[in-house]
Parts: C-alpha cells; sequence; structure tokens
C-alpha cells in the first residue's frame, strides 16, 4: 500500500524567490502560476482602474486603487499572496512598500481561461472570509459582471452594457463597454 504523498506547503519566501518574470499568486500555502494577460484583460483592466481613479480623485476620496501586479498579503500570514487585478485600499494605514496586509474593500479580478475556477470559487471564498466588502468577476468571454457584495450579502450579474452600481460608493457606477 503506497503512502499518502504529502502536498508541499509554499510561503511568500517561494513567491520571492521565483526567476524574474514568472508570476504567480499563494493561496493557503498553495503556488498557483499566473499566464501573461492577453491585450483585452489589460485593456479592461485599464478602463477600470481609470474609471475608479478618476472617480476617487474628482470626489477627494481617500482610498487608493491599485492595478496588479500588486500584493496583497490577505491574512496577514505567509502563507498567502494575492495579486487582484484591481484593488481599492480605503485603510490605508494596510499599505506599505510590500503591498497591503490585510483585505481592500473592493477587489476586481478579470477572468481569463486558467484563472476561472480560481476566481470563481477559491478566490471568492477566500476574499469574503477576509474581509472584502465587495467583489467583481469581469468575465470577458461572457460579457458579464458578477457583483458580490459580502456586507449585505448580495450576488448580482450585469451585462457589460449595463450600469453596474458599486457597493461601496453611492451614486457610482460603470459599465464595462
Amino acid at each position: 500500500m503506497d503512502a499518502l504523498r504529502k502536498e508541499e506547503i509554499y510561503t511568500t519566501e517561494d513567491i520571492y524567490a521565483l526567476p524574474d518574470g514568472e508570476r504567480a499568486e499563494l493561496i493557503d500555502g498553495k503556488i498557483y502560476y499566473m499566464a501573461p494577460p492577453s491585450w483585452k484583460h489589460q485593456r479592461i483592466s485599464s478602463y477600470l482602474h481609470n474609471e475608479i481613479y478618476n472617480y476617487i480623485k474628482d470626489n477627494n476620496g481617500d482610498c487608493e486603487v491599485l492595478a496588479a501586479p500588486f500584493a496583497v498579503f490577505l491574512n496577514k500570514d505567509d502563507m498567502n499572496y494575492i495579486e487582484p487585478d484591481i484593488s481599492v485600499i480605503c485603510d490605508t494605514s494596510k499599505l506599505d512598500d510590500k503591498g497591503c496586509h490585510g483585505a481592500p474593500d473592493w477587489v476586481i479580478e478579470i477572468v481569463s481561461p486558467s484563472s476561472k475556477p480560481r476566481d470563481y470559487m477559491t478566490k471568492l471564498f477566500k476574499y469574503r472570509t477576509a474581509g472584502v466588502r465587495e467583489y467583481w468577476i469581469v468575465d470577458p468571454d461572457k460579457q458579464m459582471v458578477t457583483v458580490y457584495g459580502f456586507e449585505k450579502e448580495t450576488v448580482e450579474q450585469y451585462n457589460f452594457d449595463e450600469d453596474v452600481p458599486v457597493g461601496i460608493y453611492e451614486g457610482f457606477s460603470i459599465a464595462v463597454k
């Protein structure tokens, strides 16, 4: 009878030891390698970042909006290192030169074929339990945005041409055209 295989547990030290140019995330000690994003992914990311940045700036907001690659240490431990496509952090005391220590207020992930199960399941659970207030999954293939409002326990879906209300900002919405 074969002995059970023990899965290796990784830490942020392993992430920082990756060769230059190689990107990965670490969730509960498991490494997930990341493929380079497509131009469509980057276009959506740039558009959303600009819309959010301009809204915060125009309303004299205190929150920071940061695009990947940007480190989020969700559980303030060395077993979780995530690079959300977009992070909005309103408690800027969580920020330092290494990244965000604790949950951002709002996270947006833009789905790619290789990240789909991770974005829809693994990260959904991690973000909810870590204290993220709002999580958007932007799916270019389906042209849908799924919005999880964790504070009010809501889940809503929108087409790309619809205005998607931002739960953490009253009166702000974005159409992902």
